[in-house]
């Protein structure tokens, strides 16, 4: 599959493999969207979690925005005949500083603007529904960070793609699930590490033509923004062993156990019931029209 899209050159190709992964793309965001209305409907979700975890409009706009994006940037370099590595980051150059903001949109082939679109839409999904409060400044702080540290790490050549902005949301993702301890995000954590782990060898530099400099600086990136950026997640849930003045004694459950763990069947003491006794009330009245007590 890498090798026939390396071949393509051909700018209508690029158009109709585009189309594709978009309709794989909106089919896969559609059944996220009827999912979570599901759960919605059906209050499978806490009412105190919709505040936190909600399906927005920026959920499916970010990630086909992004797609859209740098398919654009590719399809002019084919339809007009031109190369824009040169925009790209080149490290300690003043005129590579451009490269921060520009080479996420610029990528050498169609293979590797292939692999780079499924996970990016699919993680800026995850991003704007799960902290979509903080997504806006995670992705703007973190293409700046990332850029700079390449910049200044980076071999004397351009580094252009995407894929520094995919190590920058799996990292943030994964390491901000894990120090919430919120179950749901939690899940995610393990998720984006059961799919995307074998990312992290390619922050080492494993193979040849690869940036792993970006793939680090993007690491980097989202662990550090993963501790300082507040993210509004719900509170981790405690049981009430955990509360400060929880007293073992006057627990229920602990009770029917005795010192060397030994289950007691306790049996509640039958309360005989209270019968009261019958009272009458009596109440005297004058009548107004004798004068006279009754």
């Amino acid at each position: 599959m890498v090798n026939v899209l390396n071949n393509i050159n051909d700018s209508f190709t690029v158009f109709k493999v585009l189309a594709y992964l978009l309709t794989k793309v909106v089919i896969r965001m559609l059944r996220i969207a009827i999912w979570f209305d599901t759960i919605q409907r059906f209050n499978f979700i806490k009412m105190s979690e919709q505040s936190y975890f909600k399906f927005s409009n920026a959920v499916v706009i970010a990630p086909l925005f992004a797609m859209l994006a740098i398919w654009s940037v590719y399809w002019v370099e084919l339809r007009f005949k031109i190369n824009l590595n040169e925009y790209g980051l080149y490290p300690r150059t003043f005129e590579g500083l451009r490269g921060v903001f520009f080479s996420p949109f610029i990528h050498g082939s169609l293979a590797h603007l292939y692999n780079n679109t499924i996970p990016l839409a699919l993680l800026l999904a995850s991003l704007f529904y799960f902290y979509r409060h903080a997504a806006i400044k995670v992705l703007f702080i973190g293409v700046v960070v990332s850029g700079l540290l390449t910049w200044g790490i980076g071999r004397p050549s351009y580094h252009i793609g995407a894929s520094g902005i995919i190590y920058l949301l799996v990292s943030f993702i994964f390491f901000k699930g894990i120090f919430t301890k919120y179950y749901r995000l939690v899940a995610l954590s393990l998720i984006i590490v059961f799919i995307y782990g074998s990312l992290l060898w390619y922050i080492f530099p494993v193979k040849d033509g690869i940036s792993w400099e970006g793939h680090l600086g993007g690491f980097l990136t989202g662990l550090v923004l993963a501790i300082f950026v507040k993210a509004k997640t719900p509170a981790p849930r405690k049981f009430a062993w955990e509360y400060e003045d929880y007293n073992e004694e006057e627990d229920e459950f602990l009770q029917h156990f005795d010192e060397e763990g030994n289950f007691i069947e306790r049996k509640e003491p039958e309360v005989a019931p209270v019968s009261e006794a019958l009272k009458i009330t009596y109440h005297y009245k004058k009548d107004s029209d004798k004068g006279q007590e009754l």
